[in-house]
Order: structure tokens, then sequence, then C-alpha cells
């Protein structure tokens, strides 16, 4: 996959990841945080979206149409990679704050499948079934491990 990424940040525990969208809304701070879920099998819960510029919560709401989706989504992907470096290949649980979010997140999943397989593991959720990814299939979140 040899898509444009921003550079991120990383802070002291390797669990939030910071990075800056650039697009015509102007400069907008985006954030990453992993937080364990689960212990067996280890599990972790892949947080994304803008700082809130006053109090620096992470917002997951917010649609902030800078028209950089696919460098935004590619760098929060590249954070899994550091994520697993220091933290090893456990599972993540990746799910979009509403269904046209988990729509773009399957698309874009679908469209690099072929990049990912050779690293990642990619699992869906049907209902309360998890199930290995694939194309053209509607899901309700997604898992990812790194091989």
């Amino acid at each position: 996959m040899n898509l444009e990424l921003y550079p991120f940040f990383v802070s002291d525990d390797y669990k939030r990841y910071f990075f800056y969208s650039h697009g015509p809304m102007g400069r907008i701070q985006k954030r990453v945080d992993y937080t364990k879920i689960n212990l067996d099998p280890v599990m972790y819960n892949l947080a994304f979206g803008d700082c809130d510029p006053v109090t620096g919560e992470l917002s997951d709401k917010v649609r902030s149409n800078n028209k950089d989706w696919l460098i935004v989504l590619a760098t929060v992907v590249n954070t899994i990679t550091q994520f697993c470096d220091f933290f090893g290949n456990h599972l993540i649980l990746v799910t979009g704050s509403s269904p046209s979010r988990n729509r773009l997140y399957q698309i874009n999943i679908a469209k690099y499948l072929q990049d990912i397989s050779p690293n990642y593991e990619v699992y869906g959720f049907v209902g309360s079934n998890t199930v290995p990814f694939e194309k053209n299939v509607n899901y309700n979140g997604f898992l990812v491990k790194r091989k």
C-alpha cells in the first residue's frame, strides 16, 4: 500500500497518536487512542477522531470534511503498525461511530485487501459472528491482527 501519510506524534506510552489533517477546512488535529478491552485474548479498541481544540478530548462524531479522508485513513492504519511494534500482534477492534463510517472502512479494506493481507488478518462482524473479511459483505465492525 503506497499511500500518502501524515506524520504523527506518539505519546510516551505508545497508546495515543496525534496528527494534523490539512485541507479546505484548515489544519485539524486528529487523535488515535488504543485501549485494552480484553485480556484473553488480548484485544485493544482503536478510537479515532478529531481533537476538540478547547478540551483536547477525542470526538468520533465530528465530520471535518477536509477532503483528505484517504490520507487520514492511511495514517490511522499506519499507527496500527507502530502500536503492534511496541505492544505485539494483538487483536484490534475497529468500529465506526456510524453506519456510514463503517461502510467507508469496509470499502477501503476491500479496495486495499490485497495490500493488507500479507501483513494483517482482517475479520468482520456480521451480527454477533466474527468471520474472515470478504468483499461485498456488510459488517458492523472489524477486527485486525498483524501476522
